[in-house]
């Protein structure tokens, strides 16, 4: 397995690729999101798009199980029945959208990634918040699902849209964190799938996923360990800094190459 990974990357950017998902990893367990954003705007910075893509897919399965196995079964079934339309529509755009992947040039990767990132980053940290009122509950779960999705297939990562949606809701902060493991594991399933059939999951990539659930999960722990500990506000502020940051090097790099 280890030789198959270094067939793909020299060991300084295997040991950079570790690192990256341990903070990950640790951010995850804290705030509860951001691990494929950070994976992924972070292993691109040094690695292939669809190689950074396939090695994020094995830890935030796991990531998300962790997340969502700390809560009582009835809360979520009752999270799934709430949210299924949300849940189901981002699934069904995954599978879809992830099999267009392979045929998307790393300058538009960049760009796909990095411009909501950016934009949906600043919107959080601005404090500006939308509100979804109940009678377009139905109509904006398939319309933000599909840009969820659509998102999630083509770069991994679906958290920013979900987690603004949540807000818009007023879904309440501690039911906020069952509700994203929920969407965000089922739906990491559905990304793990479509790129098995996207050729982005393959005998020669899945080592190095592999490889990185290791860090991931001491991540997770670590970041569990301490998000009773941290101010979780401020600790999400600082995030969404750092989302930004990367987010604005996606952009450039998909302007100028």
């Amino acid at each position: 397995m280890f030789e198959d990974t270094l067939n793909l990357m020299p060991l300084w950017a295997f040991a950079a690729a570790l690192g990256v998902t341990l903070v990950a990893g640790f951010i995850k367990g804290a705030v509860g999101f951001a691990m494929p954003l950070i994976m992924v705007s972070g292993l691109s910075m040094f690695l292939d798009p669809l190689l950074a893509v396939a090695g994020l897919l094995l830890p935030i399965v796991l990531s998300n199980l962790l997340q969502v196995v700390r809560f009582p079964r009835a809360a979520i079934l009752e999270a799934i029945r709430e949210f299924w339309r949300y849940i189901l529509v981002i699934c069904v755009t995954i599978l879809i959208t992830a099999q267009f992947i392979t045929f998307v040039t790393p300058q538009t990767f960049y760009l796909i990634l990095g411009i909501p990132v950016t934009a949906l980053s600043l919107i959080q940290l601005s404090g500006v918040r939308f509100h979804i009122a109940p009678e377009w509950r139905h109509r904006s779960e398939w319309i933000v699902g599909l840009f969820s999705g659509a998102l999630g297939g083509l770069t991994g990562t679906w958290g920013p849209p979900t987690v603004l949606y949540l807000i818009a809701l007023n879904t309440p902060k501690a039911k906020q964190l069952l509700v994203q493991g929920v969407i965000y594991g089922l739906g990491s399933v559905s990304l793990f799938a479509g790129h098995l059939q996207s050729g982005v999951l393959t005998a020669a990539t899945a080592p190095f996923s592999a490889a990185l659930l290791i860090p991931g999960y001491i991540g997770m722990q670590l970041g569990f360990w301490m998000g009773d500990r941290l101010n979780p506000e401020a600790f999400r502020k600082a995030t969404l800094m750092v989302l930004v940051i990367a987010g604005a090097n996606l952009v450039r790099r998909g302007i100028m190459g």
